[in-house]
Formats: structure tokens, C-alpha cells, sequence
């Protein structure tokens, strides 16, 4: 039966989805907080680097920083609550927010050209984006398990940078300082303990590491909430805050390229999340999901704020808690809305020290890893094709997270495109998928022409590197319970 976002068959019996399960009130708030607490630190960190490339004050940056945290719950409630009539959101649990792979580009369009031209750019590229959506559903067929477990292995091991960086948190040479290590890995193994606890404090480890791990900086002087009420309580956004847009043809072939790889990751992160949660994906689900992104991404530089793509570290708090309800990533964009519209409040959350939440990052990012190798380990490893796509795709992944700067002598263009590792390795991942399974076309061609079989061919070998047609369902990482 194919799937309907919907959730309804042919005769229109509701369907049970394990993203569909319904919770209790406290559950809703209580998981959504956790959603929340887990992105926030991520979400506010590209309004602060393009307010100071642009020369912005404290003041007009907490502006921006409101804006991108109202945008983030508006498209995180249309991806996971859309309407399917109106083809618009995956109906999945992903948390949406500003993505890190256009900061280099229009940090570099700031210094510039300042915001106008920032925002300029991304309006005509979330435009460009929205205009090409319908096409990237089609990519489904050439993510079978070992390319998607591939892609999302990479996704995990590209995040564990940011939660040591944060664990840093601008230490001396990359040196945390020994208050820093303590926090962070004081939270870690609290997260840690309390997996092994049944019930709902395992279920809630990274809120309670979280909050115990700010108390605990708190009482020896290594947070400061004094700054939360400076400034307004409550805001409602000014479109196009920061002057009227302006259209600079280079900012614009430059965002554009940029917006390619960020519906490439969009696309990654739904298929991940997909397997994390045991959901069947389809090309309408993904050109859904990628079309609500889109639309959210043109949304943004009228709000004062930059293009979205889907947050892969929630993916990992769906994976650990295996909480796998939309609703309760729908709560969080809820509170991602009240945190844009009460900027006091996120003032607050801001000031949970850096190092707490790299702690409780290490065993997200690990987790979205692990359900990587899960999923690549239901491919046939025994096929050495399928060990050379990985290898390959790993080590293209990889290569722009251990020598950051490779890259660099290339085009501007080409630089930016290839400086993310998760492109670097879809790219790689799906061009030999099809390389080989051509390939292994041929081969059964001429050996049903011959009569006999090919050695360690069959079936089994075409399916695990894969299929000629869509596949009915998404590659399936479920974690136990639900």
C-alpha cells in the first residue's frame, strides 16, 4: 500500500505512523522543552556571526536573533503539522531552524554589501528553491539503506565538532578550561546514568543533564543570568527591519548554489529521521518536506533572518528518547514562536553555559551516528562494492571536518558546495550507487544471456546496493518502545 501523508489507506482507514502517536499534555511540553534545549545554542549562532560581520550592535542583533527564533517555530510547526491537501511539510518530527551552510557565503555578502544584499540574495535563492522542489522528491531511489546509513553517519560524526566546540568554548588553543571540562563531562555522564534509569527520568536525561548541569555552573559563578531582562519583554516582528532588500547578481548565483546543497541536506535529514523513526518515506513526502523548508526560507529574509533546513541533532534526541511523535517536536516549534515573541525568554535560555550543552551534545551526535551503522548494517556488507561505496563516501565526508581549509584553492563556488562534508559524502554515496548498479545490471544481463549465474550475484546483491525503482519504504532503523 503506498503511503499517504495523510495517514489514511485507499479506503480511508486511518493508518497507524509511528510519527502519529498521541501523548499526554506533560509529555508534549516536557519533550518539546527538551527539542528546544537541545537546538537553541545552534539556532542563535548564525544571526551572531552575520550581526557581527554585518557591525551590528548587542541591540539590533537580539533582533535578529527574535526573528530567527519565530521563523524556526513557524516552519518547524508547518513541517511536522502541514496540511498534506496543501503539499506542504513531511508531517515528521524534524525540528527546522537557520542552517550553518550559507554563514561563510553571506558573512562574506555582509561585509560587502551589508544585510540588504544578505537578504536580497535570499529571498531570489528561497524563490530559485521553491521553484525546484517538485524534482528533489524523485531523489528517493537512489537512497536504499547503504546510501542513507552511509549519509547519516556522516551527519552524526559532522556534529561532533560543534559539541566539543562548545566544551571549549573559546578556550586558549583549542585548550578547555578545567571548570569547562568538568561541566561538560559532568553532564555527559549524567546523560549517561540516567539512560540506565527506566522509565521517565531516562526518558528525559538530556532536560535533567541539562538543567543539573546549569545549576551546578550556576553555583559556582559560571553562568550569568543578569543580562536576561535587559532589553523588551515582548516583540512583534518589523519586516525588513534593517532597510528594504537589495539584488547583487553575484550574492544571488552564490545563494543559490548555496540553497542546492541545503535542499540536498534537507533531503539527507528526512530520510534520516525517517529511519530513526520507522517511517515509510516516498517522493511525496520528500518534496513535501523539502517545499515547506522552501517557502520557510523565502518567509526569512522578510523577518530579519536567513534560509532553514531541518536540525540533525534532533534527530538524535528522537533516536535516544525514542519519543518518535511529530507532536511533540510541534510543541517545540510552539515554544520556539513564544521564545521569538517574548525575547526575554530567550534570554534566558541563552544562558545556559556553553560547556553543559557540548556534554549532552557528545551523546546526541553519537546516537544520530549509531543509527547511521544500523541502517548501513542492513545492506549485504559481504558485497565489496558496497564496502567501497562506504569507505569512499566516508572519506569524502570526512575530509572537509579534519582539514577544514582542502578546499579552499578551488572557485568560490565549488568551495562552498564542498565544504560540507554531508554533500561531499551524498554525493559520492549515490554516484556509485548508480555507478554500480549499473554495473551489476549488466552483469546479470549477460548472465541470463549465457544461462547461468553470476558468483555472488542474484537478487540479494542487486537489492543490497540498489533497487531500479523507488523503494516502498524508507531504509527502517526503529529504535525499541515508542
Amino acid at each position: 500500500m503506498p503511503n499517504d501523508p495523510s495517514g489514511e489507506d485507499a479506503r480511508g482507514v486511518p493508518s497507524p505512523r509511528p510519527e502519529d502517536r498521541r501523548l499526554s499534555i506533560g509529555q508534549y511540553v516536557v519533550g518539546g522543552l527538551q527539542h528546544l534545549l537541545t537546538m537553541y545554542a545552534g539556532l542563535i549562532t548564525p544571526p551572531l556571526i552575520i550581526g557581527t560581520a554585518a557591525g551590528l550592535g548587542s541591540a539590533e542583533t537580539a533582533v535578529m536573533i527574535a526573528a530567527t527564533t519565530l521563523l524556526a517555530g513557524l516552519a518547524t510547526l508547518l513541517q511536522t503539522l502541514g496540511p498534506p491537501r496543501l503539499r506542504l511539510g513531511s508531517q515528521l518530527p524534524i525540528v527546522v531552524g537557520a542552517t550553518f551552510v550559507p554563514v561563510g557565503a553571506m558573512e562574506s555578502i555582509a561585509a560587502d554589501g551589508g544585510l540588504p544584499a544578505v537578504f536580497g540574495a535570499s529571498l531570489a535563492a528561497g524563490l530559485f528553491a521553491l521553484a525546484i522542489t517538485p524534482f528533489f522528491g524523485s531523489l528517493v531511489r537512489f537512497f536504499p539503506p547503504i546510501v542513507t546509513g552511509t549519509i547519516v553517519t556522516v551527519i552524526g560524526l559532522s556534529l561532533f565538532p560543534v559539541a566539543i566546540g562548545w566544551i571549549v568554548d573559546g578556550g586558549t588553543g583549542g585548550t578547555p578550561a578545567n571548570a569547562d571540562l568538568a561541566l561538560g563531562l559532568g553532564t555527559l555522564a549524567l546523560v549517561l546514568a540516567l539512560n540506565r534509569v527506566p522509565g521517565v527520568l531516562g526518558r528525559f536525561a538530556i532536560l535533567i543533564g541539562l538543567t543539573a548541569g546549569t545549576a551546578v555552573a550556576a553555583a559556582f559563578g559560571r553562568t550569568d543570568f543578569s543580562r536576561v531582562l535587559d532589553g523588551p519583554v515582548f516583540a512583534l516582528p518589523e519586516p525588513f527591519h534593517y532597510g528594504m532588500p537589495a539584488f547583487d547578481p553575484a550574492a544571488i548565483v552564490t545563494m543559490c548554489i548555496v540553497m542546492l546543497v541545503v535542499l540536498t541536506e534537507g533531503t539527507a535529514n528526512i530520510m534520516g529521521v525517517g529511519a530513526v523513526v520507522g517511517a515509510r518515506i516516498d517522493r511525496r513526502r520528500i518534496s513535501d518536506g523539502i517545499r515547506a523548508s522552501a517557502l520557510s526560507s523565502t518567509l526569512a529574509p522578510v523577518l530579519n533572518t536567513f534560509p532553514v533546513s531541518s536540525f540533525a541533532q534532533n534527530i538524535g534526541l528522537v533516536a535516544m528518547t525514542r519519543v518518535r511523535s511529530r507532536f511533540v517536536v510541534a510543541w517545540a516549534g510552539a515554544l520556539l514562536v513564544a521564545l521569538g515573541l517574548f525575547p526575554v525568554l530567550g534570554r534566558f535560555v541563552a544562558a545556559i553555559p556553553m560547556p553543559v550543552l557540548g556534554g549532552a551534545g557528545l551523546v546526541l551526535f553519537g546516537t544520530v551516528a549509531a543509527s547511521g551503522v544500523k541502517t548501513i548494517a542492513e545492506a549485504d556488507l559481504t558485497d565489496q562494492l558496497n564496502l567501497v561505496l562506504v569507505g569512499a563516501s566516508l572519506a569524502a565526508g570526512l575530509t572537509p571536518m579534519l582539514f577544514p581549509h582542502f578546499y579552499e584553492g578551488l572557485p568560490g563556488w565549488a568551495a562552498t558546495v564542498l565544504h560540507s562534508g554531508i554533500v561531499g559524502a551524498s554525493a559520492v554515496a549515490i554516484g556509485l550507487n548508480m555507478l554500480f548498479t549499473l554495473g551489476r545490471g549488466r552483469r546479470g544481463r549477460e548472465s541470463s544471456a549465457a544461462g547461468g549465474e553470476v558468483p555472488g550475484g542474484g537478487a540479494a546483491e542487486v537489492s543490497a546496493g540498489a533497487p531500479a525503482a523507488p523503494p516502498a519504504t524508507a531504509p527502517s532503523a526503529r529504535p525499541e518502545g515508542g
